[in-house]
């Protein structure tokens, strides 16, 4: 398989694929709740209760609560089943999945010293699966005007800063060195405003005869391919789209806190991210239209997979103070997270195309390269958590949390990149800020404990459309041996949203999902 690096040049600017889009920085900016059973089953509302190894992705002064010594492993099974509607045509497709999704050690230190306000020092690193990938949605249905040419027609006729692509650029018929060449080295900075990744996609349209030059002159726009029917909005096209990814996000987390007079708690974490994702993407048209005394496309297939991978760092402060033995309140600030990414990009299409009274005639446009681009940065946004915990003796505990996030400030880097510098404009224009409510409860009765949560998250999109509202209801049990627990939680979330194929052209292929979640946790801790 043959590679190219893309290193594009804007006058000293790097350029990167620009292919990016809105959804690709929400994947990372976006909270799920991960980690222990108990935390789970309790909606992640831990924010002033700490004791448990999870807690510390909250609010990190938690270890500080922690009275002894302790080790945790925990595993989960995920099943997530995505309903879609395209065009009022339900389908659906589902993905099980068994992870590793969290570990960790907290390791408490007394101070002896009876005159001594600092009670104790507590270190602690953890291991979180904080996002699996693992997923499969299913889109069919007829569109009844809009074909995909619109996207290879955006790229052709305005991807030159607003002008065509220029023809002599993608007329070359040798599919892997013309593809490859586009994406490397556009010539001697001749077109400043085009980016390679534009001009690959002007070329797929072009040399899978979806598109055609009015004239062969240079500048000449594009039309296309696609048949219209005898009148101009008589156009039914069949569409499928799927979407296969796979992978993870985790954090691994370094802690440290400390207790003064057993009533105030601090605490720190020093956060490494790391994410690995792959997304297999493939869209299938086909469409009855008479056929016309030209060649015209009545079904084609157009496949897209990338590659995301890379590191981030962030970090985390908390505080955590008894009002009164029963009464707790939390507050902590989750700083932004800075990634550093890489993408990986392949593409194909197979087209098939027939003149009334001719042969069909296939074309296979499959260049043997993966471009891969240089590195960017992605700076999700920050948090802040506001806790409140009351605590029934040894019976049980109602604990709160409340967090705010303002995802408008998201960013893609470097923000000179004019690619970077259009998205970060979109992104502040269509994301707000949201917040999410964490509210979970125990009941004790002598070593079994009883727990249930409810977690409620709003669309980081103005429009609460294309990601709507989160749900997530869950339950769960566990039992003490002693200096061993084993735990259990249940969670099942649901939320609505609405996805679009491409960002280009294909507006209103727009698929309706409604995704549920059903998660089974389970967790096994030893006190030391």
């Amino acid at each position: 398989m043959k590679k190219i690096l893309f290193l594009l040049f804007t006058g000293l600017t790097v350029s990167v694929s620009n292919s990016q889009e809105v959804s690709d920085a929400i994947r990372y900016a976006q909270d799920n709740i991960a980690g222990t059973a108990r935390f789970r089953a309790m909606g992640g509302a831990f924010g002033a209760l700490g004791g448990d190894l999870s807690s510390l992705s909250v609010n990190p002064a938690g270890s500080a609560i922690f009275l002894n010594n302790q080790v945790g492993l925990t595993f989960s099974n995920q099943n997530i089943k995505n309903n879609s509607d395209y065009f009022s045509n339900q389908t659906n497709d589902k993905k099980n999945s068994f992870i590793l999704n969290q570990a960790g050690a907290i390791f408490v230190f007394n101070d002896r010293n009876p005159n001594s306000n600092w009670k104790k020092i507590a270190i602690g690193a953890t291991y979180e699966n904080t996002n699996n990938f693992n997923n499969n949605i299913f889109s069919a249905g007829t569109n009844p005007e809009n074909s995909i040419d619109g996207y290879f027609l955006d790229y052709a006729n305005y991807g030159n800063g607003g002008a065509p692509v220029p023809f002599d650029l993608i007329a070359n018929n040798d599919i892997n060195n013309t593809y490859r060449n586009l994406g490397s080295s556009l010539p001697n900075g001749q077109y400043p405003n085009l980016t390679g990744y534009t001009a690959q996609q002007a070329y797929l349209g072009y040399q899978g005869f979806i598109i055609d030059p009015d004239t062969n002159a240079p500048n000449s726009p594009y039309h296309t391919n696609i048949p219209k029917g005898y009148i101009q909005r008589d156009r039914d096209f069949y569409q499928e789209n799927e979407i296969y990814s796979r992978g993870y996000n985790s954090k691994l987390s370094f802690n440290i806190a400390t207790s003064y007079k057993d009533r105030i708690y601090l605490g720190a974490n020093l956060n490494v991210h790391v994410t690995d994702y792959r997304r297999s993407s493939s869209f299938y048209e086909q469409n009855d239209n008479p056929l016309e005394s030209r060649e015209t496309i009545s079904q084609l297939r157009f496949n897209n997979e990338l590659y995301t991978y890379g590191n981030g760092f962030s970090f985390q402060l908390g505080a955590i103070g008894k009002v009164t033995e029963a009464f707790r309140l939390g507050i902590a600030y989750e700083s932004n997270t800075w990634y550093e990414l890489y993408d990986e990009i392949s593409q194909s299409l197979f087209t098939t195309r027939q003149a009334d009274g001719g042969p069909e005639l296939n074309a296979e446009v499959f260049p043997d390269i993966i471009n891969i681009y240089d590195s960017y940065t992605l700076q999700t946004p920050g948090k802040f958590t506001f806790s409140g915990a009351y605590i029934f003796g040894k019976s049980g505990l109602i604990s709160i949390d409340y967090s705010i996030k303002d995802y408008a400030n998201t960013k893609f880097k470097p923000t000179n990149n004019s690619g970077f510098r259009d998205l970060n404009d979109t992104m502040n224009s269509e994301l707000t800020s949201n917040g999410e409510l964490r509210i979970g409860g125990e009941f004790k009765i002598k070593r079994v404990s009883l727990r249930g949560g409810y977690r409620f998250e709003g669309s980081p999109y103005k429009d609460e459309k294309t990601i709507g509202d989160l749900n997530s209801y869950s339950a769960g049990l566990g039992y003490n041996f002693g200096s061993t627990k084993l735990d259990l939680a249940y969670s099942y979330t649901e939320r609505d949203s609405n996805q679009r194929f491409f960002e280009a052209g294909l507006f209103d292929g727009a698929a309706n999902i409604t995704s549920k979640l059903n998660n089974v946790t389970l967790t096994l801790l030893f006190e030391l």
